[in-house]
C-alpha cells in the first residue's frame, strides 16, 4: 500500500497535469495571436519601407516641366523649353490673351491693332527650327511656329522711309532691327515652341525669333512694332553699351 506521502505527491502531479492540459490551449491561442500580430507589424513595416523607397525614387527622378513638347523634328534633336535661362529685365510677364493687343504703327500706311485671336487665325503659320544664342554663352535649339513678320507689316503698308523696326514689350523692354534683315530672312513672330503655346516665361503671347542675332534681340511679350527711319535708335541693352546689330559669328542662315 502506498504511503500517505506518496498518495499526496501523486495527487499533486495529477493536479499539475490537469492544469497544464487546461492551460495549454489558452497559451497556444495567445501564441497564435501573438504570431499573427507580429506578422501584421512586419507586413506594415515592409509596406512602409516600400512606400519610402518609391517616394524617394519619385523625388530623385528628374521630371519634365513640359512633358508634351516635341523634342525631335525631322531628324534634329531639340532643346527643352525648360533649358532657357530667365534673364528678362522684370521677370516673366502675365498677359491675358483676352486683353492682349499688338499695335503696328509708325512709318506705315495705316496703324493696325490686332488681338490675340486675330493674329492666330488671320495669318499663314510657318514652322522653323532656329537656335537662340545668348551673349552669356548658352544656346538652345527650338522648333518655332508663328507667322512671318513681313506679312503683318505688309498688311499695314510699309512707308519707303522706314529703315528699322522698333519692338516694345509689356515689361518696358525695347530693341530694334533693320527692316531689310527682317523682310529678307523670313523672320517669325513665334507663338508656339516645340509644339506648345508659349508659356508666360518664354514670352506669351509673342516672341520675336531673331534668327542669327544674339538673344537680347529676341524680344518677348511684344505689344508694339513701330517702323522708323531712326537707324540710331538704341533699345534697353543697346543704350547700355551692347551692339545694335549683334550677329552670331558662326551662324549661317538657311
Amino acid at each position: 500500500m502506498a504511503s500517505p506521502f506518496e498518495s499526496k505527491e501523486v495527487r499533486q502531479r495529477c493536479f499539475l497535469r490537469r492544469n497544464i492540459r487546461a492551460t495549454l490551449p489558452i497559451l497556444d491561442g495567445k501564441m497564435e495571436k501573438a504570431k499573427r500580430f507580429t506578422g501584421l507589424i512586419i507586413g506594415a513595416l515592409a509596406l512602409l519601407l516600400v512606400v519610402v523607397v518609391v517616394v524617394a525614387l519619385y523625388w530623385q527622378t528628374p521630371k519634365m516641366l513640359y512633358p508634351q513638347e516635341v523634342r525631335e523634328y525631322e531628324g534634329q534633336n531639340l532643346s527643352s523649353i525648360g533649358d532657357f535661362r530667365e534673364n528678362s529685365i522684370r521677370g516673366p510677364q502675365q498677359i491675358s490673351n483676352s486683353t492682349y493687343r499688338l499695335k503696328i504703327m509708325g512709318l506705315v500706311n495705316k496703324t493696325v491693332e490686332y488681338n490675340y485671336d486675330e493674329l492666330v487665325e488671320s495669318f499663314q503659320k510657318y514652322q522653323k527650327v532656329v537656335s537662340l544664342h545668348c551673349i552669356e554663352g548658352w544656346s538652345v535649339k527650338i522648333l518655332w511656329e508663328g507667322f512671318l513678320l513681313k506679312d503683318l507689316l505688309e498688311e499695314s503698308g510699309i512707308s519707303p522711309e522706314a529703315q528699322v523696326a522698333i519692338f516694345r514689350a509689356y515689361d518696358g523692354y525695347s530693341t530694334s532691327l533693320r527692316l531689310d534683315y527682317l523682310l529678307e530672312n523670313d523672320i517669325l513672330l513665334g507663338y508656339k515652341m516645340n509644339g506648345l503655346v508659349l508659356p508666360a516665361e518664354r514670352g506669351f503671347p509673342l516672341q520675336l525669333v531673331a534668327e542669327s542675332r544674339y538673344g537680347y534681340k529676341w524680344v518677348k511679350w511684344i505689344t508694339e512694332i513701330e517702323l522708323s527711319s531712326d537707324v540710331n535708335y538704341r533699345g534697353y541693352w543697346e543704350s547700355r553699351g551692347y551692339p545694335n546689330d549683334p550677329v552670331v559669328p558662326t551662324y549661317e542662315m538657311p
